[in-house]
């Protein structure tokens, strides 16, 4: 059954990426002042939110672990970072090029880049963290209060941009009252993020079940040491 989910996931997910990335590449107009860079923009913005909103879907696994001391909790909080920090990653190095190209370097020290850049150390120091305690509920301990610290950290990154005035641009999605995109320009956004979102979730029940067998082979070498 988890196979089936997996493909089917895949099929969905690689087929819209596809006909949305026919729509941004062949329908769309070149944007008036940044020309065709601009469409960096439907990975940089997808990935970004898809990093930010799963940190946050990781804090939240993180809190069930704290509560319930199920550690498959933190297995899901583990798997659901990881994957987080990859599209975390992508925003990171969409948003150089990006600056790059419009600003003339590759990255500028305001609040939105610097608050996500310390949010992905804080995320990558959660993984470290993780390979460093042996022991798994220490570790989901630990590792909890890291996300958590990491996630407030992702807020801030995420309203850093209404609080503050920086170089980074405004708001410009419509949810966020920004309303800064031509009529038929962000949809597919939207569909990037949809597309996106099937893989992270294939990333995530792939990275599940390493944590499964994980756990079983820990369990079997604490038995064999207590022997």
């Amino acid at each position: 059954m988890r196979e089936k989910i997996i493909i089917g996931l895949a099929l969905f997910a690689g087929a819209l990426l596809a006909w949305n990335m026919n729509t941004i590449f062949t329908q769309l107009p070149d944007e008036l002042n940044q020309g065709a860079i601009y469409r960096i923009i439907y990975f940089h913005v997808p990935a970004n939110i898809l990093g930010m909103s799963g940190f946050g879907l990781g804090m939240l696994f993180s809190i069930g672990y704290l509560v319930t001391k199920d550690l498959r909790y933190d297995a899901l909080a583990a798997s659901v970072t990881e994957v987080s920090l990859v599209f975390a990653s992508i925003g990171l190095a969409t948003g150089s090029i990006w600056a790059r190209i419009i600003w003339g370097v590759w990255w500028a020290w305001d609040y939105r880049l610097t608050s996500w850049l310390v949010c992905w150390l804080i995320f990558g120091g959660y993984l470290m963290l993780r390979r460093a305690v042996d022991e798994p509920n220490q570790r989901a301990r630990f590792a909890a209060v890291v996300s958590v610290l990491g996630s407030v950290n992702a807020y801030i990154s995420y309203k850093s941009i209404e609080w503050w005035t920086t170089q980074h641009p405004q708001p410009v999605l419509s949810i966020r009252n920004g309303g800064g995109m031509a009529e038929g320009m962000e949809a597919p956004i939207w569909w990037n993020v949809l597309a996106l979102a099937c893989f992270s979730i294939i990333l995530v029940m792939v990275r599940m079940r390493q944590e499964s067998f994980a756990r079983e082979i820990d369990t079997l070498r604490r038995m064999a040491h207590a022997q």
